[in-house]
């Protein structure tokens, strides 16, 4: 197979970005929706091809591409290139295989929205930055982009620009992740002056050859866990991620679900070299993620609004696979990853079917009772909650069983406490998505129906025929008068997406089924040439999965127990829940203001930043260095200049008398100021 072939899975999509950026504005919305979708699938069968050569064809396990030196300064170089091992297959794979779908869904979701191009645009450029990401052969490479997906989500987080909350939402996901890039910088530092090298094979090359552990490679381990901390939202730096729900749902899905987040977590699997050489960052990496997890689950247990709910399931669940990289379950985080991107793409798709559905309301209280009216989105968004919720045999009772089960055999006096809190939690996800699914679809309806606006729809449509120029209003007309008759089903378009993604979440887990339960665990072999030297205690224990089967079933019972809580809370005793929340107030008002971690951040660091920036930089810098300096040499020209227009008189009189003092001057510096040997 051509290594060139490597450069056209990025460049594809980021050639549909420069079509639709640039003409979107003109072009026909079918047009802008089959650009951005064949330069999505165009690198999902690329993706395909390589599949086949690597896996099934005998080919290599490493294929690279190199154009050549990118940087080179005084004996240290950074090549221009992309490698694909089994680790960034399965990345690939996730990519673009969801990507797509997720473009798919957008047509129909964004259809009626203006900027539909813009829109388009935006995904084309975030897929490219995300391929770019995970196909880098170099810390540089991938920093590129790092920060490119960084910039993409900024942009559709902050797609409705005009809303505050969404342009506010928008610059704190850019503001927070810089802080986590502060670290990842540092870091690329530290290998530059100790290794000479930002190559991924050169760096672990030196390590493995060198067998050093301690400091220096604990401080390059933990900054770069601040850069994953950051981008995989997690403890202290996850708050930006609930609040990108602001942006439209199929970007909740691609960027907060499937891959973004998830960049953190590909970040610390690819260093495993570098980290298992520092026991004590892979320490800290574990007790984050299980603290993440236990706190983004409390927090989802009361959230009313239905992507809030999803939000903070997203924050536990990428908990659950920093955790499994702190225990050095590297394959077992990456087989979350990968069944975690098939059923939370579908929650949110599934979500934001039901919000189509309900004309844009996304309260869970004024819903229910919607599984008979929007069927196809009901019993797919069920597969979703029951796979998330860790039930045999859908995809995350494995993967999530596969972290539990290596984070309880961890070598680490904290294995147990760590195992214990990932069990509260899965109890705790089976609890919140039940009661999703129940506020949701069952008990009785809260949904207000749409036929109040039939007379604002005829006026609409009405000002519509007398203004056909006006684009943008037939569009709102065409918009209402589609949602004039209440709750209705999504369009094929958004449901056949639902439908492959809800068999993902069913049957994806099948390809980790762990020997306990009678299957080959295929993931992580096929993981094993990447992860090899770091698989030790998974290979030692291969030989006693008997407590695998009985934490499985610990952990189907929490599953089971959070179901039937949710059911008895939400559906046989409804007033239950609002009597458990009158009774335990400080509890419910700490969990629905979600710790006040948000407004303690605000107090304690924002608040002081502002305030020095506003008194140092805006008194002494701004006005004192800034505009002292610019009103000094402003007074200094005008002095000058008041100088030179005397001189400059236009009086000859005037002018043969500065001739012969200027003349006197000279003469009485070639008399007086010689050396006496030159006089």
């Amino acid at each position: 197979m051509n290594p060139q072939l490597l450069w056209l899975i990025p460049i594809l999509p980021f050639a549909g970005f420069l079509i639709n950026g640039t003409f979107g504005r003109k072009l026909p919305r079918a047009a802008v929706s089959a650009i951005a979708l064949l330069f999505t699938a165009a690198p999902a069968v690329i993706v395909a091809m390589l599949w086949n050569y690597m896996k099934f064809g005998n080919g290599p396990l490493t294929f690279s591409a190199v154009s050549g030196p990118w940087i080179a300064v005084s004996g240290f170089q950074v090549n221009f290139a992309f490698t694909v091992d089994h680790l960034t297959l399965i990345m690939l794979a996730v990519i673009t295989g969801v990507g797509f779908l997720i473009h798919l869904y957008s047509v129909g979701y964004m259809a009626h929205e203006e900027g539909f191009w813009r829109f388009f645009a935006y995904l084309n450029l975030f897929m490219f930055f995300m391929l770019v990401l995970v196909l880098s052969s170099s810390f540089l490479l991938l920093f590129v982009g790092w920060e490119g997906v960084g910039l993409a989500s900024y942009l559709l987080i902050g797609f409705y620009f005009t809303k505050d909350s969404a342009a506010n939402a928008g610059k704190k996901a850019f503001v927070v992740n810089r802080i986590g890039d502060f670290g990842f910088l540092l870091a690329m530092f530290l290998l530059i002056a100790h290794f000479g090298s930002l190559d991924f094979n050169s760096v672990f090359t030196q390590i493995s050859a060198t067998p050093l552990t301690g400091g220096f490679l604990t401080a390059i381990a933990l900054l770069l866990v601040v850069g994953a901390t950051g981008k995989s939202a997690q403890i202290p730096l996850y708050i930006w991620l609930p609040d990108a729900m602001e942006g439209p749902t199929p970007v909740s899905a691609l960027i907060h679900a499937a891959t973004m987040v998830t960049a953190g977590i590909y970040m610390v699997a690819r260093c495993h070299v570098l980290f298992n050489h520092a026991p004590a960052a892979l320490t800290v990496v574990a007790v984050i993620g299980a603290a993440t997890a236990l706190l983004a689950a409390t927090i989802g247990v009361v959230q009313t609004d239905i992507k809030r709910v999803l939000a903070y399931s997203t924050v536990s669940q990428l908990g659950y696979m920093f955790m499994a990289c702190g225990v050095g379950a590297y394959s077992a985080g990456i087989f979350h990853l990968m069944t975690h991107a098939f059923f939370k793409a579908l929650l949110f798709l599934a979500a934001g079917s039901v919000i189509h559905a309900l004309n844009g309301e996304q309260d869970m209280r004024k819903m229910g009772g919607l599984w008979k009216r929007i069927p196809v989105t009901f019993w797919t968004m069920t597969m979703g909650v029951f796979a998330i919720a860790g039930l045999p045999p859908l995809a995350a009772f494995f993967s999530k069983d596969e972290i539990l089960y290596q984070t309880f055999l961890w070598d680490n006096p904290l294995a147990k406490l760590l195992w214990a809190v990932g069990m509260f939690t899965a109890f705790l996800t089976s609890f919140y998505m039940f009661r999703l699914w129940f506020k949701t679809f069952f008990g009785p309806s809260h949904v207000e129906e749409h036929g109040h606006h039939e007379l604002d729809v005829h006026a609409a449509h009405g000002a519509a025929i007398h203004a056909r120029h006006d684009t943008k209003l037939v569009l709102e007309a065409e918009h209402q008068h589609a949602h004039a008759h209440g709750v209705h089903e999504s369009p094929w378009i958004m449901t056949l997406p639902l439908g492959i993604l809800a068999i993902l979440s069913i049957v994806g887990g099948w390809v980790g089924v762990p020997l306990a339960f009678g299957g080959h665990n295929e993931f992580e072999h096929f993981l094993e040439p990447v992860f090899n030297p770091a698989m030790t205690a998974v290979t030692e224990h291969t030989a006693t999965r008997g407590p695998e089967i009985g934490l499985a079933v610990v952990s189907v019972l929490a599953a089971l127990l959070g179901l039937l809580l949710a059911y008895i809370l939400y559906v046989r005793k409804p007033d239950t829940s609002t009597a458990l929340a009158e009774k335990f107030k400080p509890l419910y008002s700490l969990l629905d203001h979600k710790y006040w971690v948000d407004e303690i951040y605000g107090t304690v660091i924002v608040t002081p930043l502002l305030a020095f920036s506003r008194f140092f930089l805006g008194y002494f810098v701004d006005t004192g260095l800034v505009q002292g300096t610019g009103g000094s040499l402003t007074a200094g020209t005008r002095s000058f200049a008041w100088l030179v227009r005397r001189v400059q008189s236009g009086n000859i009189r005037s002018y043969a008398g500065w001739l012969a003092l200027g003349a006197a001057a000279v003469i009485a510096v070639v008399v007086f100021g010689l050396h006496p040997h030159l006089r």
